[in-house]
């Protein structure tokens, strides 16, 4: 953070109960953007994130098959997508047909509301953790 404007700065902040259980407090500011540039006082300065410690949280790649209810199969083209450029190359890295990559495709637009495979990148990435950094 250093470097960075105080309004932009996050801040955490580790927590714990009496029962000693841990949590993890996360304060973004929302003063960025439009909202600082507008020179109005906000009655709302800060979001605040807390949740529980744990080693049991769910990797991105778990919630994006638990959100749309992916098969394995469609959550490693899905993946793919972001590492490999284009269908063929996603065929030969998974071990499966050209033909077998594009019906994953089309339940993927299905299950996940979208059209294009840009769209599909934006969504994994939309699921990367912006709290922690």
């Amino acid at each position: 953070m250093r470097g960075t404007a105080p309004w932009r700065q996050r801040r955490r902040a580790a927590l714990s109960t009496r029962e000693g259980e841990l949590y993890v407090a996360h304060v973004l500011p929302l003063m960025a953007g439009a909202r600082r540039d507008a020179g109005t006082r906000y009655a709302v300065a800060a979001a605040l994130f807390v949740h529980k410690a744990t080693l049991q949280i769910p990797s991105p790649p778990e919630m994006i098959a638990a959100a749309f209810s992916l098969t394995p199969a469609e959550l490693r083209v899905l993946l793919a997508l972001v590492d490999v450029d284009g269908v063929a190359a996603i065929a030969e890295a998974s071990g499966v047909t050209e033909n077998t990559v594009h019906t994953h495709l089309r339940r993927l637009f299905v299950k996940t509301g979208t059209r294009r495979q840009a769209e599909l990148i934006k969504l994994v990435a939309g699921f990367s953790n912006s709290l922690i950094g």
